[in-house]
Parts: C-alpha cells; structure tokens; sequence
C-alpha cells in the first residue's frame, strides 16, 4: 500500500508543472547551464561535460591543442550537441504524455509508473552518451593538456565563487 502512494505521489510531483524543470539555457561564455536534474555527476552533471568539450575547443590555443585534435574534437562536440537537443526533446515528449495519463482523477496507475520508467531511460541513456563523448574527448588529450583543462575549470570555479561569498557576507 505504502509502495503505491509512493508512487502515486511520485508521478503527481513529476507531472505538475509547479515542479517540473527549467528549460535548460545557456547564459553566455562561461556560465554553466542550468540545473541539471540529480544525476550523481555534480550539480551540473551532463551540461558540464558538454562545456567541458565546448571550451577545450574555445581555449584550445591554451591548451596546446594541435590542428589533429581539434579536427578530432569537432566533430565529437558536434554530435553531443545534436544528442543534446534530442534528448531535450524526447524528455518534453515524454513529460507531456506523462501529464495527459494524470489529467484524469482516476489514472492508470501502471501507464504512469511506466511512464516514470520511460522519463528514466530518456535520462540515463542521455548522460552514458554524454560520458562516452567526455571520455573520447579526454583520450585525445595528452596527460599535460587535461591538467591544463582541469586547473582552468578550477581557477573558473573559484572565481565564481567568490563573488557569493562577499554578497554572503553583507
């Protein structure tokens, strides 16, 4: 019994649209995207990896990217890309026929639950995908040029955090 309400609870917060996500945006160089939906990658999960991809080629003069893995890197990046804007569509798909089987009083408690399922899988098939682009991208790094990435991103978080701590402060 505890098991169904739970459910039931579960698929009424996921279909109400006071709840459902932010569109995902981008707010200009440097500025991550939006939340991301808890994925156990951090805050930002796959939007990150996406940045990540997007700014080693922006920054590639830093790094020391050669001409090779730059044409190398390109094509990766754009096909996350196109991954990315299937997925934000297949997830809007599948949120919309998710909320049409809650918009009955009396919904099919199994058609929900599949659904769930369904929003699940768009996610979790997304983020590997994302991760095979991540990890692609890193094997035509050399060992010198990742540090470099990592110390950027680092000193970029830093910087970004900075200004929170002094509006904290007042």
């Amino acid at each position: 019994m505890f098991k169904a309400l739970l459910t039931v609870c579960l698929a009424a917060v996921l279909a109400s649209p006071a709840f459902a996500e932010k569109p995902v945006e981008h707010r200009g160089p440097g500025h991550m995207m939006e939340k991301c939906d808890r994925c156990g990658m951090g805050r930002k999960g796959h939007h990150e990896m996406g940045d990540m991809i997007k700014k080693c080629l922006q920054f590639a003069d830093k790094l020391g990217l050669s001409e090779e893995q730059i044409n190398k890197i390109k094509p990766i990046h754009r096909e996350m890309e196109k991954k990315q804007a299937r997925y934000r569509a297949d997830l809007k798909i599948a949120k919309i026929d998710m909320m049409e089987i809650m918009e009955v009083k009396d919904f099919d408690l199994e058609k929900a639950t599949a659904q769930i399922g369904k929003i699940e899988d768009i996610k979790t098939t997304h983020r590997l995908d994302m991760l095979k682009s991540m990890k692609e991208v890193r094997s035509i790094l050399t060992e010198d040029q990742f540090k470099k990435m990592k110390k950027m991103k680092s000193m970029r978080m830093e910087g970004k955090k900075q200004p929170e701590k002094v509006m904290k402060k007042k």
